[in-house]
């Protein structure tokens, strides 16, 4: 398998997900500067992803797979025993969807406004405590007496809101520490190995 990523974009999701699962794998990192090509040179766009964000997640056989919380759900299907998703048709797994579908619709694309040229410091500060905060006081309560999102076990969720918080600790300037729950779950999982070697290999190429 071969993963498409930007250094500390959402492509870490999958990132962490293929080091838990323990696969051989390749990183394909995209060029951004130089339109969009990948390490071998090929057109992202027209060539791999025609959405041309990433992560895209090209498998043996050729085919691509792309969306972030398709291809962690695809990940975890393909090695059951390592326990990243519940199984599909349970309950369980759909609270697991509810959870992914919830990190990318209001906490990950939440914070993009923010990165506007047009976006004045009052409308960040509206946006911030009217957008964001109430989002996370939303993940802080689902994780109430509980170490990861589903329970005990670590679950692509995870990995995926794991990105979302760290994106958002830049932006936030340490204001995570207003929800001390998130602050500690933020550092549970970035102590995991999976997690540090993610980070390590694309700090090692960025």
């Amino acid at each position: 398998m071969r993963l498409f990523y930007v250094p500390d974009a959402c492509s870490l999701s999958p990132h962490i997900v293929l080091r838990e699962l323990g696969v051989p794998f390749k990183l394909d990192r995209l060029d951004l500067k130089a339109g969009k090509k990948t390490q071998a040179g090929e057109d992202y766009v027209t060539k791999i992803n025609p959405k041309g964000y990433v992560p895209a997640l090209e498998l043996d056989d050729g085919t691509i797979l792309t969306e972030g919380a398709v291809i962690v759900q695809y990940l975890a299907d393909s090695k059951p025993e390592a326990k990243l998703a519940p199984k599909n048709g349970t309950l369980e797994r759909v609270r697991l969807q509810e959870w992914l579908v919830f990190i990318a619709t209001e906490l990950h694309k939440g914070f993009s406004p923010l990165y506007s040229p047009k976006a004045s410091d009052e409308f960040k500060t509206f946006w911030k405590e009217n957008k964001v905060y109430p989002r996370f006081d939303v993940l802080a309560r689902g994780l109430e007496g509980k170490k990861y999102l589903m329970g005990e076990d670590f679950t692509v969720a995870d990995a995926y809101a794991f990105y979302t918080l760290r994106a958002w600790q830049k932006s936030l300037q340490g204001e995570l520490k207003k929800w001390p729950v998130l602050a500690q779950y933020y550092a549970r999982i970035a102590e995991r190995p999976s997690v540090r070697a993610a980070l390590e290999a694309e700090a090692a190429s960025a």
